[in-house]
């Protein structure tokens, strides 16, 4: 009997982590609303990424791919503009495609002459483009090329109150917060002007003026990502000197380093400012001089633009209700990847691969008449599923392209799947510095991740983790004589399920 198809609001958000929601033991954010798409829905517990930056997550999503096949191995490598996308795919099968907030399938930072997303608002334009028959973009600050940023120009033109993100030497390590911490930087910024608000609102608007077919919509906010640059309104709703230190923070120096010496020598050189691994963390930066207040100012400042996210979903699910929508629409919420956030003294993102980067909020409330029972699943899913998923809900077939599975929807279909693992990988290449990860989480919680040849590694070096034992990740069981075969059977395991990678491998065009 054929499917009727249903229309899809695929929610994300950029670096929030696992537990920065309620619904997933989060005890700071506020966050009703995307607590009770959980509680009406599937709350996925090991969902994982298959790569800890934006653009080769992003990649997964839009292609089902595994980062070595879609072969965008790093930010600032794009997936070719032809390529087939789960959008298209759609598309050609009735849906109404649009995406709303951040894209981020091209580079933010190059000539934007080089970039169709970036010169899309100068050119009046809103797509077509890579599937999706509409896109308004925005990003997290005002770099004078997204459709927000056109929009901001005629209703906050003082462009002072935005962030410089980007110096002569990378990003920015500016501050106008309390403590002195980068990239806090609170703005004179009505709430209904800040960019969370615009996505929700430029969301319903292009959802008002849709037709009867169905629709598959992305509404993607470009927050918690840094800068962390909130309306100074908002700031009422936590006090910095409030703000416990992350579980994973240690209280001294001697502390910190103790804790990062059991990690790859990479971890500790950024640390202390002598490996500079990757551009996802400024040049200037060396996380060892963050101070305990800079820590707190900075994470109340993340539960802030959590919460004005939880805000905007409301929004937008109760417009689904008011229009009677909700019976018809699936609603998925997550993220691309996590936030160090002061775990081990760190911030940002790079090759470390841990639960505060690669676990994932996953949530998907499946639409009411598709009749399908509240639950909280344990087995590994990732990014790679959710095409399948995607024309499972819309009655059709999946491209030959994608590589996952269908999400299961209850514990049962979950076990019948038999999922075992899901993977994540790391490249990057700047100049004479590289690093080249790759990693297994398998469902009786073992993490392995191999460390291949680079300027660091010679390719014997690695992590391995018993999570039930050590869920921080503390303890690196991967010399340990008594763990020698597990890791060797996860190793094997692992690069027999990696495919092939890409060929010709495609080229880094811009920074990120």
């Amino acid at each position: 009997m054929p499917v009727t198809p249903r229309n899809i609001l695929f929610i994300t958000t950029d670096q929030m982590r696992f537990d920065a929601l309620g619904c997933n033991g989060g005890t700071i954010a506020r966050t009703p609303n995307i607590d009770q798409l959980a509680n009406n829905g599937i709350n996925y517990q090991r969902a994982h990424n298959q790569n800890v930056v934006c653009m080769p997550a992003r990649a997964t999503i839009m292609t089902g791919q595994h980062v070595a096949s879609h072969g965008v191995w790093m930010n600032g490598v794009c997936l070719p503009e032809d390529e087939p996308t789960i959008a298209h795919h759609l598309q050609a099968h009735g849906y109404q495609t649009g995406l709303l907030g951040k894209a981020h399938f091209e580079p933010w930072l190059g000539a934007p002459e080089n970039f169709f997303e970036n010169r899309m608002a100068a050119l009046g334009s809103t797509g077509p483009h890579r599937g999706f028959d509409h896109m308004e973009l925005a990003n997290h600050f005002f770099e004078g090329h997204s459709h927000y940023d056109a929009w901001m120009q005629s209703h906050q033109p003082d462009k002072d109150q935005f962030y410089p993100m980007v110096t002569n030497r990378g990003q920015n390590t500016a501050s106008r917060g309390e403590t002195g911490a980068l990239q806090v930087w609170p703005m004179d910024v009505p709430t209904e002007l800040y960019h969370t608000h615009w996505v929700a609102d430029r969301t319903i608007n292009w959802l008002s003026g849709l037709n009867q077919n169905p629709f598959f919509c992305w509404m993607s906010f470009p927050d918690p990502h840094h800068p962390w640059d909130i309306p100074r309104s908002e700031l009422h709703r936590h006090d910095w000197r409030d703000m416990p230190l992350p579980r994973l923070y240690r209280d001294t120096h001697e502390a910190r380093l103790a804790l990062l010496d059991q990690k790859p020598k990479h971890w500790r050189g950024y640390y202390e400012g002598t490996i500079w691994s990757n551009l996802e963390s400024p040049r200037d930066f060396v996380p060892a001089s963050l101070t305990p207040d800079q820590i707190r100012e900075i994470n109340a400042y993340t539960h802030i633009e959590n919460e004005l996210i939880d805000d905007a979903v409301g929004r937008v699910v109760a417009w689904l209700t008011t229009n009677n929508l909700i019976d018809q629409t699936d609603i998925f919420f997550t993220t691309d990847h996590g936030e160090l956030q002061g775990d081990f003294g760190l911030m940002f993102k790079g090759p470390y691969h841990v639960d505060a980067l690669m676990r994932l909020p996953m949530i998907w409330q499946p639409a009411q008449s598709a009749n399908l029972a509240p639950a909280t699943i344990q087995a590994p899913v990732g990014h790679v599923d959710l095409a399948k998923t995607f024309c499972q809900i819309a009655g059709i077939t999946p491209p030959d392209y994608c590589e996952g599975a269908l999400m299961p929807t209850t514990n049962d279909e979950a076990n019948a799947q038999d999922r075992q693992f899901q993977l994540t990988e790391w490249d990057s290449e700047h100049g004479p510095l590289d690093m080249h990860l790759k990693s297994l989480y398998h469902k009786d919680d073992w993490l392995i991740t191999c460390y291949e040849p680079s300027h660091l590694y010679d390719g014997s070096e690695g992590e391995l983790y018993n999570l039930n034992e050590d869920p921080d990740q503390i303890a690196n069981l991967w010399d340990h004589p008594k763990h020698r075969e597990t890791q060797q059977e996860l190793k094997n395991l692992l690069y027999e399920s990696l495919p092939e990678p890409r060929s010709p491998k495609l080229a880094r065009v811009a920074p990120v």
